[in-house]
């Protein structure tokens, strides 16, 4: 009988009742430290992988410019221009000193310091660069910052001073070219994300 008490009566031990609780909150504070600390290496790959993804979206944005820019200057340029959908569309070779869809013509070197200025920010930008969509959005700005510079510094009249080729040429619109193109989408898409609350790093901001 005082044997079965014993059994019975050692749960009411303070001794006994404390110390599977110490055992299980060491647990629990050693699993809350695991857990704070895992998510830690996880982050290194995402942040690499949108990186990857700004500059892949730079590259091609790039490389499309850069190519119909020389497809236009050795087949269009001192042609008749083509006509793509009657006068709505066509295509059509000029050279433009001056900013996106020739505005500033004056302003050549001015413009070509701000492009310049722009393709840093972006490389800046990039280290903290957590979400997709920011990384497909200056992936288009950079592809076209550096498109038109690339004219700017390389074609004539010189230096910092060089004309850009333009040949998209819709009805009642300015002559503009695939990097204005990527670079007004690209503008587009970050006002809307700014809108949708979402930062370049990942997080959401919800008012």
């Amino acid at each position: 009988m005082a044997e079965a008490e014993r059994i019975i009566g050692t749960p009411e031990i303070p001794g006994a009742a404390g110390a599977e609780p110490e055992q299980s909150g060491g647990n629990a504070v050693s699993g809350d430290r695991s857990g704070a600390d895992a998510p830690a290496p996880a982050e290194r790959p995402r942040g690499k992988r949108r990186i990857a993804v700004l500059f892949t979206v730079a590259v091609l944005a790039y490389a499309l410019d850069l190519v119909s820019k020389m497809v236009v200057v050795a087949k269009l340029e001192h042609h008749d221009p083509i006509d793509i959908a009657g006068d709505w569309l066509r295509l059509e070779a000029i050279r433009n000193a001056g900013a996106a869809f020739g505005f500033g013509q004056a302003f050549t070197v001015i413009f070509t310091v701000i492009a310049a200025a722009v393709i840093v920010v972006i490389a800046r930008l990039a280290r903290k660069l957590y979400s997709v969509p920011w990384a497909i959005a200056l992936g288009l700005l950079l592809g076209g910052a550096l498109g038109n510079l690339t004219d700017r510094v390389f074609r004539s009249p010189g230096v910092f001073e060089g004309a850009v080729v333009d040949f998209i040429a819709p009805k009642h619109f300015a002559v503009f070219n695939l990097a204005d193109s990527a670079i007004v989408c690209g503008g587009i898409l970050i006002v809307l994300l700014s809108f949708r609350g979402l930062d370049p790093d990942g997080t959401v901001h919800k008012d």
